[in-house]
């Protein structure tokens, strides 16, 4: 009788034991879920934030763009929120163009921008991801100047309208990517701002 009680009660113990490490994986999951969530809302809001402080200045908008808010597309480095995150915010400040066509080519550089510089985060020159600060400079040189281009130029389409416009873009993003993106990179990797989220 002893045995079979010892039995029993070993085997509702291991029931309990393992039904509970099921709720606390299944807790840990929707909290990783959460913050996943929150976290690319920040970032997006943070992005309209800054693009909007850039057009102030007019520098949001048009050929010749320095959108501040772009060094917020080295973050992928960090963590994978904010691949929806700046795509969203990208959409999101794009409606203040009121451009159908920009919110749809821009918005899709800058995911394509997002999911390269995720991709290559671990391939670092002397301790910088300078491999993945590219991406955003070249996927926007390439996709908003041929937007600019097609779109946006009185003469109609030309190559060196693209070839102008792609450089235009291209420079705001390398000056963005770089010059601030630097110290933006080496900042948030010292202060560990999304270190254990995910």
């Amino acid at each position: 009788v002893t045995q079979k009680t010892n039995a029993a009660t070993a085997w509702r113990w291991n029931i309990t034991k393992n039904l509970r490490i099921r709720v606390e994986i299944q807790v840990t999951k929707a909290k990783k879920r959460i913050n996943f969530i929150i976290t690319g809302a920040l970032i997006a809001a943070a992005y309209v934030a800054l693009t909007f402080l850039s057009n102030i200045f007019s520098l949001a908008f048009g050929p010749i763009q320095l959108r501040v808010s772009e060094v917020l597309t080295l973050l992928p480095i960090f963590t994978p929120a904010a691949i929806p995150g700046v795509t969203l915010g990208c959409f999101i400040a794009n409606i203040a163009s009121f451009n159908a066509v920009d919110m749809i080519f821009g918005t899709a550089a800058t995911l394509i921008a997002a999911l390269l510089t995720y991709a290559f985060r671990n391939i670092k020159f002397k301790g910088l991801p300078l491999l993945s600060m590219l991406p955003p400079v070249i996927i926007n040189a390439v996709v908003i100047g041929l937007e600019i281009a097609f779109f946006f130029l009185p003469e109609g389409y030309t190559f060196w309208g693209f070839v102008i416009s792609g450089m235009q873009v291209g420079l705001g993003e390398l000056a963005v990517c770089y010059i601030l993106g630097i110290p933006f990179y080496l900042i948030v990797k010292k202060h560990n701002i999304f270190k254990g989220l995910f």
